[in-house]
């Protein structure tokens, strides 16, 4: 979507918030955005301070969670939910829905299984392993 630019994606989060806070239209991606943005009000001082924020590096040696990483793990997750990839992953989310009744919650939660496959296919240097990650997602709520 963005490329492989850490900047570019990180300026799209900037760009979204501004246009939100100004209330200009939005195209559908960036309302999808602004709606992670909104859900997320840690964010927001941040996003209003792009010079400051653009080139920061996150530690998490030193307990730090990079924010447009967590939000950029939104976008995906919404975007699997949108076209069921890898399949099943809709039907698992509706589940997990009906047991937790907050969709930003449920997001979380998957968060943890997408971070882990992402890593492990890092880690071992090859591509993610979806079954994996579908199973990691079964495991969920139970």
């Amino acid at each position: 979507m963005f490329g492989n630019d850490r900047n570019s994606l990180r300026q799209m989060f900037f760009s979204v918030w501004h246009k939100h806070q100004q209330q200009l239209p939005l195209e559908p991606m960036e309302a999808m955005i602004a709606d992670i943005i909104t859900l997320h009000p840690e964010y927001h001082a941040m996003l209003g301070d792009e010079v400051r924020f653009l080139d920061r590096d996150y530690s998490p040696e030193q307990g730090e969670s990079n924010p447009f990483l967590h939000m950029a793990m939104h976008i995906s997750i919404r975007e699997q939910l949108q076209t069921d990839r890898p399949a099943g992953i809709r039907t698992r989310y509706q589940q997990l829905l009906l047991n937790l009744a907050d969709p930003h919650e449920v997001e979380h939660q998957f968060m943890e299984c997408l971070g882990q496959m992402l890593w492990e296919a890092q880690r071992q240097n090859r591509m993610p392993d979806e079954q994996a990650y579908l199973e990691c997602l079964q495991r969920l709520g139970r």
